[in-house]
């Protein structure tokens, strides 16, 4: 029998969220945790691989065991087990042709911004900080460019392997509460680092670079786009699937939902 999970945690103490050599991820704690209350069968499967410093308020996660247990057991014992920096928040079965990657069509994420003279010290690991002003007109402006069907190759790290360059985003939603800009991106696959090159991207833009999206796009070239933005500020905020019903859009759950709640 196949379970599916959502999980949360804070990213700044780990690798990333896939298994590492010699490395702390997200993976190998929710793989103990399961194998110490059954039996697992296999490696979990997940809906987005974050980095190293990349947090997640609902990333999805499913796995294979023959323990028929109550969700609200294996829930009560995985969060028993699990450090304190990560929380499965909650547990459904699931048909055991289930994928939490292959049948995701569309995932989130939110990169959050705080914009002062002074450094928040208390959202150090959660926010990338800038002290300079940002145009929120230009910014909305330029994002809108990037909806659609696109080549990425201008947006996507050194690293990345994917051999096919092409992307979706749906959305892009630019809110701002007090000093916090969030830059939220729904799409149905992204390519390595791109959600943060887009984020330093259009950062450079709203301060002031004569760089535009519709060039840099045309350009299928890295170089042209703006510094990849650091990890800390990018939450994976959710998957959205045809074959099954996942509550990842609770109030109560997100811990960004506090932000998101008025606009400007």
């Amino acid at each position: 029998m196949r379970f599916v999970g959502i999980c949360q945690y804070d990213g700044s103490n780990y690798s990333g969220f896939q298994s590492q050599k010699n490395a702390s991820s997200i993976q190998d704690y929710l793989e103990f945790a399961i194998g110490s209350i059954g039996t697992l069968e296999g490696r979990i499967n997940y809906a987005g691989r974050t980095d190293a410093g990349v947090h997640a308020t609902g990333q999805i996660f499913d796995f294979l065991t023959n323990n028929d247990r109550d969700t609200n057991q294996w829930l009560k014992g995985l969060n028993s087990l699990l450090p304190n920096d990560i929380s499965v928040s909650s547990i459904q079965k699931v048909s055991e042709k289930f994928h939490s990657r292959f049948d995701a069509i569309n995932r989130t994420y939110s990169y959050v911004i705080y914009v002062g003279k002074a450094e928040p010290i208390f959202f150090r690991d959660y926010v990338y900080w800038e002290k300079n002003k940002i145009d929120l007109d230009i910014m909305r402006d330029e994002a809108s460019h990037l909806i659609g069907t696109h080549n990425f190759n201008s947006f996507r790290g050194s690293k990345c392997t994917s051999k096919n360059p092409v992307r979706t985003i749906k959305s892009i939603d630019i809110t701002k509460k007090e000093n916090f800009i969030i830059i939220t991106l729904c799409a149905n696959a992204y390519l390595y680092n791109m959600v943060r090159i887009i984020v330093g991207t259009l950062l450079e833009i709203s301060k002031g670079s004569s760089k535009n999206i519709n060039a840099i796009l045309n350009s299928q070239d890295r170089k042209n786009a703006g510094n990849t933005a650091k990890a800390r500020g990018l939450f994976f905020t959710g998957a959205e699937y045809k074959k099954i019903d996942l509550d990842i859009s609770s109030r109560i759950s997100n811990p960004l939902s506090f932000l998101m709640s008025s606009r400007i």
